[in-house]
């Protein structure tokens, strides 16, 4: 999984803005770096919806400091836009539906009591202009959200 100083793997994948988009992670890092990747098991849960909308709640402070958000899911784009439209997301949502960039960052887990398999750990990944990771955190508990404030300070400190 990549670290603090690695290079950022690289991706493409559809972008859930409203419509489908693609997005592909170098050719947006020059105008939209730095970039936070939150990584999230499943729309529609209650600790993903928590998370997601906490981002959109904080927003603004990413703006202020010009970074651009991103989620991150296994779900389809087309999910992924019903889950922005009904929690009043304004960031993109990107679907690793073939569970690609999951297995690149190292970041794929399964729930074998619900029989769900090959999901995102919750993680947040905050990636430069020049591409390196600026800021790593994975939790191997879906339940946990990550410090928000730690993870606009290493947007700070990124930008």
């Amino acid at each position: 999984m990549p670290e603090t100083g690695d290079v950022a793997p690289d991706f493409t994948a559809p972008l859930a803005n409203g419509d489908i988009d693609s997005f592909t992670l170098s050719d947006r890092l020059a105008d939209e770096g730095p970039i936070v990747l939150a990584f999230f098991p499943g729309a529609f849960t209650g600790v993903c919806t928590t998370e997601m909308c906490t981002f959109q709640d904080r927003l603004s402070a990413f703006n202020d400091l010009d970074a651009t958000v991103y989620g991150v899911s296994v779900d389809s784009p087309f999910s992924l836009n019903e889950f922005r439209d009904q929690n009043d997301l304004e960031f993109g949502l990107l679907s690793d539906f073939e569970k690609e960039t999951i297995d690149d960052y190292d970041i794929r887990m399964d729930f074998d009591d619900l029989g769900v398999h090959g999901v995102a750990k919750r993680s947040v990944f905050v990636v430069d202009s020049d591409g390196e990771v600026a800021y790593s955190w994975v939790t191997d508990d879906p339940g946990v959200e990550p410090e928000y404030a730690e993870v606009e300070d290493a947007v700070a400190d990124a930008s």
